[in-house]
């Protein structure tokens, strides 16, 4: 009974944080971020390979789905795209497919959560 229970309770646990969408915003300032990006020219330079999502519900996970929101308030993360890759906290790269999405350097997956 006990080792049922505590089966359920982690299967929910488990697919609700699949359902967190990597809904970002990118802000104005770098003051207003939660995390400072770049966007690096080669995927081999990236911390993050990133697929941007038409809708919400396809981004899901941390595995670098993410759906750009409109408002600020409806994002988990506030971005800033910065101007060169030393001041970033996270380096990205956009694929064209999401099968390619993913983390590169799993260190820095804790930025996303």
């Amino acid at each position: 009974m006990y080792y049922a229970r505590f089966l359920t309770i982690i299967v929910i646990l488990s697919i609700g944080s699949m359902l967190h969408s990597q809904k970002v915003f990118s802000v104005k300032y770098q003051s207003q971020a939660d995390v400072k990006v770049f966007v690096v020219d080669y995927q081999s330079q990236a911390d993050l390979l990133i697929h941007k999502k038409e809708y919400a519900s396809q981004a899901s996970g941390n595995e670098g789905n993410w759906f750009f929101v409109d408002y600020e308030s409806q994002a988990k993360k506030k971005i800033f795209f910065v101007d060169y890759a030393s001041q970033a906290e996270l380096k990205i790269f956009f694929v064209k497919y999401s099968s390619q999405a993913g983390w590169k350097d799993k260190s820095k997956a804790h930025l996303f959560y």
